[in-house]
């Protein structure tokens, strides 16, 4: 009965998520209106929750315990809460992006749950306290007009807390990543990464002229050679391609694009021949068969659950993901590969695909050039860590061990994820604010035309 439960489990999950997938790439057609994209959005709403609750009867069906239905419980009402509380305290959020913020969450929850059921009861309490540290920031975003006057802040906090982690930082995995404070570990880049875009942004929103390139750019090199120093090279690379991105989009200048990833090329090199934990990386991704009992053996393993779990999966409890090492962080993918099978591993790239273009879209309708940066920016920041994620678990590119966001375990890596998310809900927040304010100053300039028009016809000197 339980592999009868597993089987319909794992083939209605896929159906779910495929139609939940396609809603988001076409819930905004040209002939819908806005309440049938409403309508729409709420099926796509309860779908999160079907899913949630299908992966949930199959661990009651394998566990047998008590403990399933509570966790469940207590997950589906955290779930509920955000898209109430984004519902009717900020009416003006763009729905699509709620959705797939909660169901990215769901989706984290689940796989944690099979791999770790005490790290998926961290993660729920994380994902708790970051609700409610978040859900204040679209109302800042909002109503603070002096965020581009605190570039210099932006890049002292930055910089103070990347030399702090590089001096007295705790070593995983080669790189120093955390520090601990009262008990409570974090990994300050996660944070850093998101004043970085502000500095750039205040920056390049004040000027672009080659002098205040220089500037930016020196400062910016001091980030991502204080990473470097420390390790972190996922993290480097996260910060220097945001940086181009964002240069190149606010200079308009191919030059610099060219000159800095030429740069970035040079320097790649001379990571490959400074650290041995570089070459290591890259020894496994050319040929992790090779050395499958040392350096290729994560690889290896993500590529065999891969390949194990085919398109269809072999089915929640049926496969073998905890054969792969730091499986719950670095490697999550090749876990829901396995066992959820490769349908729903695409469907969730395009569930990210989906967030990334809604950022984009965003930066692009926003008029305020600062936050157009900051939305292009946090967007790009996004987007590049999930390539990183699935590049290194797919062998596209050598693993880089940043982790995939919501799903992934990892305190700093969701709370710093949920303040993007909720940064970007102001943003949007702002952009139809504007919008709106831009349709009636033209409805009234209508009606003004409108007005003298109809009395120049009945004026009788015009007529005379």
């Amino acid at each position: 009965m339980v592999n009868l439960i597993v089987e319909l489990s794992k083939y209605l999950m896929i159906l779910l998520f495929a139609c939940y997938t396609l809603i988001c790439f076409t819930v905004f057609g040209k002939n819908r209106s806005e309440k049938k994209q409403q309508r729409i959005l709420r099926k796509q709403t309860k779908l999160i929750f079907l899913i949630h609750l299908n992966g949930f009867v199959v661990y009651l069906a394998v566990l047998q315990t008590r403990q399933v239905i509570i966790t469940w419980a207590m997950q589906a009402v955290l779930l509920g809460c955000i898209l109430i509380v984004y519902k009717y305290i900020y009416k003006r959020a763009s729905w699509l992006v709620v959705n797939n913020m909660c169901m990215l969450l769901a989706v984290g929850f689940m796989i944690l749950y099979r791999l770790d059921p005490d790290k998926a009861v961290r993660q729920y309490q994380i994902a708790v306290a970051a609700v409610v540290i978040t859900l204040i920031i679209p109302f800042f975003i909002h109503k603070l007009h002096f965020l581009d006057r605190l570039t210099w802040f932006y890049a002292v906090a930055g910089v103070g807390l990347l030399l702090v982690v590089a001096v007295i930082g705790s070593v995983s995995y080669g790189a120093n990543l955390s520090i601990t404070v009262a008990g409570v570990t974090l990994q300050p880049s996660e944070f850093v990464k998101i004043l970085f875009v502000f500095f750039v942004a205040s920056m390049l929103y004040r000027s672009t002229e080659f002098s205040q390139v220089v500037k930016t750019t020196v400062v910016a090199a001091v980030h991502v050679l204080i990473l470097v120093a420390s390790k972190d090279l996922g993290a480097a690379l996260i910060f220097f391609i945001t940086y181009m991105i964002m240069l190149y989009v606010a200079s308009q200048n191919p030059l610099y694009f060219a000159g800095g990833m030429a740069a970035g090329a040079a320097a790649s090199v001379a990571a490959y021949h400074l650290f041995n934990h570089v070459r290591v990386r890259v020894v496994a991704w050319k040929d992790p068969l090779s050395v499958i009992e040392q350096e290729g053996y994560q690889v290896c393993q993500s590529l065999f659950a891969i390949g194990t779990g085919g398109w269809f999966g072999m089915g929640l409890f049926q496969g073998m993901p905890d054969k792969i090492p730091v499986v719950e962080q670095d490697f999550v993918f090749a876990a829901i590969s396995e066992e959820m099978g490769g349908v729903f591993a695409v469907c969730l790239l395009m569930v990210c695909a989906s967030c990334y273009l809604m950022f984009l879209n965003i930066a692009m309708q926003i008029r305020d050039r600062f936050y157009k940066l900051i939305a292009l920016g946090l967007g790009t920041v996004y987007g590049f860590q999930v390539f990183l994620t699935v590049g290194g678990v797919t062998k596209f590119i050598p693993s880089t061990g940043v982790t995939l966001p919501f799903v992934s375990y990892g305190g700093s890596s969701l709370l710093s994820t949920f303040v993007i998310f909720a940064i970007i809900q102001g943003l949007y927040i702002l952009q139809e604010d504007e919008g709106m304010a831009y349709g009636q100053g033209n409805k009234r300039r209508g009606k003004g035309r409108k007005k003298k028009k109809a009395g120049s016809r009945k004026d009788p000197a015009d007529e005379a």
